[in-house]
């Protein structure tokens, strides 16, 4: 429970953190360009003076990762200011934080000499992942100042597309040969001035740098000095190829606790290593990919992105969304003498139509978090079909029960509680159908089957949901 208080505190002082940040930033904006011109005798008032000063303290003492949420929650010309107040020798490692269209933003309002300055310090597998956003000339620049071996490191990084292991690969590792002992392992480790970060594991390999197996850290440092390493080292080492998905890499992390793997070629050859804080973005940035596909959005979009960006990001879905709704009125336009006979429907009607969406909202969730994971196979959809249409149908008959007799005490109709209780089963069934196949169809065509998924299944439901308890109404109560 210490713990869980702990982070909460932490999470709520954040927040005042920003808060208060945002205020400093108020105060300084009506001479932001003069800032920015590095002229500070405009500062009229000592709020202003104050403000710059402990705005800039502040700046400074924060973590990368939290300069790049700051970033992410402000306006363009906030976040314009803040950035030039930041540390500079941070900024590199702040570009690799802030999500993609934030960081294109601050890419676009730098020179050249100070994107130089920002990567200058990046390891090759962070320049590397920062290359493509840069201008040629800049990534050009950087390269040359690098020796031979990083410069090979980085060209082999970036020959690998993104969602490729080979692109997140991270170079620095510590690695030794099978036949010495623990004592002269634990000798080599400390001539390092630190070890790579997240180093859980020494790398064993022979001569021609082919993977052994590894050395967990926790069990050299309980072995006998004596102890060869071949004696001590494990052999069933879970390992990837650089052209390894990284989804699926990110999942054999979660599902083997791992904090780092070693990635190897064809031949064995130890070529570098992945590891867990890398993983964690990845499995990040694909629950927030789902999020945004299944609400009809293409791609991430800065909060605060001119309106014509947001609009081009937006607009395709809702083209859709707007030609599912004109057939949905057009089936209620079908049986507009059936709801001038009996004007309950009307009222009734979009209580079928909202359970349907929202049951087949859960299901099609349900579905692409198992897709995400791995749980599904093609033979597994037909059953799994069969146990979603199995929960509509008990849902459908209670919860149509339900509806019916309260349908029946407001309009003392018999009729009209049984046409309830049949479209909202059914309607319940046509969502867990069309909930199951819209997803495992979109990744049969290759689609990510989150894409659209909200859209699709809502406008399904909504048509349906009108055709049938309408239908029913016409045939039965008319």
């Amino acid at each position: 429970m210490k713990d869980t208080h702990s982070s909460i505190n932490e999470q709520e002082q954040i927040h005042l953190d920003t808060d208060h940040i945002c205020e400093l930033v108020a105060v300084l904006l009506p001479v932001a360009e003069d800032i920015h011109s590095h002229n500070q005798t405009s500062l009229q008032t000592t709020e202003q003076k104050q403000a710059l000063q402990e705005l800039i303290a502040v700046l400074h003492d924060l973590h990368p990762a939290d300069v790049a949420t700051l970033l992410e929650s402000l306006p363009l010309e906030e976040r314009m200011l803040v950035w030039k107040l930041a540390a500079p020798a941070e900024d590199g490692e702040v570009l690799l934080e802030v999500s993609d269209p934030v960081r294109e933003t601050l890419i676009e309002n730098m020179e050249q000499r100070e994107l130089l300055a920002a990567v200058d310090d990046l390891d090759a597998d962070e320049l590397a992942e920062l290359a493509p956003d840069l201008p040629r000339q800049v990534v050009y620049e950087a390269l040359s100042s690098r020796d031979e071996e990083e410069r090979a490191q980085i060209a082999a990084a970036m020959s690998f597309e993104d969602d490729q292991v080979g692109a997140l690969m991270d170079f620095e590792l510590v690695s030794i040969r099978a036949d010495v002992t623990c004592e002269v392992v634990l000798r080599y480790l400390r001539r390092f001035d630190r070890l790579p970060d997240h180093t859980d594991k020494i790398f064993v390999v022979d001569e021609e740098d082919v993977l052994q197996g590894v050395l967990p850290i926790r069990s050299l440092l309980v072995s006998d000095p004596e102890s060869l390493v071949s004696d001590v080292m494990a052999d069933d080492v879970v390992t990837f190829r650089p052209e390894d998905d990284v989804e699926e890499a990110a999942a054999a992390f979660e599902r083997y606790d791992l904090v780092t793997a070693p990635v190897i070629d064809d031949n064995r050859k130890l070529i570098g290593r992945i590891t867990i804080d890398e993983m964690v973005d990845v499995i990040r940035e694909e629950s927030e990919t789902d999020m945004l596909n299944m609400a009809g959005l293409r791609e991430e979009e800065d909060l605060f992105a001119p309106v014509v960006d947001s609009v081009k990001n937006r607009w395709i879905w809702l083209a859709v969304n707007l030609c599912t709704a004109f057939i949905a009125s057009r089936v209620i336009g079908m049986f507009e003498h059936s709801i001038e006979k009996i004007v309950a429907l009307a009222t009734l009607m979009p209580i079928v139509a909202g359970i349907g969406g929202n049951s087949g909202n859960q299901t099609i969730t349900m579905i692409v978090r198992a897709m995400t994971s791995g749980q599904i196979s093609n033979s597994q959809a037909k059953r799994l079909l069969r146990k979603e249409e199995g929960v509509a149908l008990v849902n459908g008959l209670i919860w149509g029960s339900v509806m019916g007799i309260v349908s029946y005490f407001l309009y003392h109709s018999i009729g009209i509680g049984l046409v309830m209780v049949a479209a909202m089963t059914l309607n319940l069934l046509l969502a867990a159908t069309v909930g199951v196949l819209i997803p495992v169809l979109m990744q049969k065509a290759g689609r990510d089957p989150a894409l659209g998924s909200s859209v699709l299944i809502t406008a399904v439901t909504d048509s349906g949901g009108f055709f049938i308890f309408l239908g029913l109404a016409t045939l039965f109560l008319l």
